[in-house]
């Protein structure tokens, strides 16, 4: 069982220590907490991210974010009680609580009944031609240069497998063969892989196009040039409660402009700003896509994402932005590719 008292956190901690203590646990949650153990109040993954799109900074402390009146139980309730309000609630973690509402324990839905696998089948959109990173990728399709000690597509498949993921999806164009021969039918992985090949390069959602038709639960469809730490099962559940036909995961993005800028009113200057940061929400390259959102997309014609995603606000559906928190890195440019090779951990020989 995991060791729930590395999720305390104080109600002074900031938002920032709270997605370390949090990505760093194996509860995914964080317990704010004082001085006695007495729980005041829980940070999720839901909980971060809301305060993110509410513009939040992540040095505010946990208090600001935290949920003050969480689902517990009392210690002494029989486990099956538990795991019955848990389905019912529709939630993950379970604080225990002794009569003075101090934290003696933390169950998981994984601690009762086990991990389960997922139906949702994963499409990695892996047939870009690099063309950025020449000459890198003269010879060898982006997703196969190696991070880490191992081809990012094979950490990224990996990544899925270890949260439950057994039906991959794996869109190829250039030097197909390359990944094809390096994956082959997944069984290796304990899944199955079966690769959609684009015969003529049709963008980051034309591959959808290629899906098989019997495909019900949602998809989640991801750039093969991605790394990240990302919480699928947070992803998933997130696109459930909004209840959107299409998801898009978004990071905040910053750039500070290297000047002061001018406010004027008329000729008037009313104010200058000293070399201000703008932030911007911006497509981290990860999607979800119900059954409705797979309908409509043109054959054999290149079709972006942004496009989808615009086409079907347009026709009145709902689709959502999921805030991203988490490592990310596109190494899709040589400074990038570089960055990664010095952060992500090596693969252990």
């Amino acid at each position: 069982m995991s060791n729930w008292r590395d999720a305390l956190v104080s109600s002074s901690t900031t938002l920032r220590q709270t997605i370390e203590a949090i990505t760093e646990g194996s509860l995914q949650i964080a317990l704010v907490v004082d001085s006695d153990n007495k729980l005041l109040g829980t940070v999720t993954d839901g909980d971060i991210r809301k305060a993110i799109l509410a513009g939040k900074d992540l040095s505010i402390p946990a208090a600001e974010a935290m949920r003050r009146e969480p689902i517990t139980s009392a210690a002494k309730t029989p486990r099956a009680a538990i795991l019955k309000l848990m389905r019912e609630k529709r939630i993950h973690q379970m604080p225990l609580l002794d009569e003075l509402g101090r934290v003696v324990d933390v169950l998981t839905v994984d601690d009762m009944i086990g991990a389960l696998q997922k139906p949702n089948a994963v499409l990695i959109m892996a047939g870009g031609l690099g063309t950025r990173l020449h000459p890198l990728t003269q010879d060898t399709p982006k997703p196969m240069l190696k991070v880490g000690g191992k081809p990012i597509l094979e950490t990224i498949i990996q990544s899925f497998v270890d949260q439950g993921f057994i039906n991959f999806f794996v869109s190829i164009n250039y030097k197909a063969e390359i990944i094809s021969d390096y994956f082959g039918d997944g069984s290796k992985y304990g899944v199955t892989i079966t690769y959609l090949t684009e015969k003529m390069r049709l963008g980051t959602a034309g591959g959808l196009s290629l899906l098989p038709k019997n495909i019900h639960a949602p998809v989640i469809v991801m750039n093969g040039d991605l790394l990240t730490r990302i919480s699928v099962d947070a992803l998933l559940d997130f696109h459930e409660r909004e209840n959107a036909v299409a998801t898009m995961v978004v990071r905040e993005d910053h750039y500070q402009i290297p000047y002061g800028v001018v406010q004027v009113d008329g000729t008037q200057i009313i104010g200058v700003e000293e070399k201000p940061t703008q932030r911007n929400l911006v497509n981290a390259g990860i999607y979800v896509i119900s059954k409705l959102g797979l309908e409509n997309i043109p054959n054999d014609t290149f079709y972006d994402m942004p496009t989808h995603f615009v086409k079907l606000s347009a026709d009145g559906h709902r689709t959502a932005a999921f805030p991203l928190h988490e490592y990310w890195v596109d190494i899709g440019r040589l400074d990038e590719l570089e960055r990664a090779q010095r952060e992500w951990p090596q693969e252990l020989q």
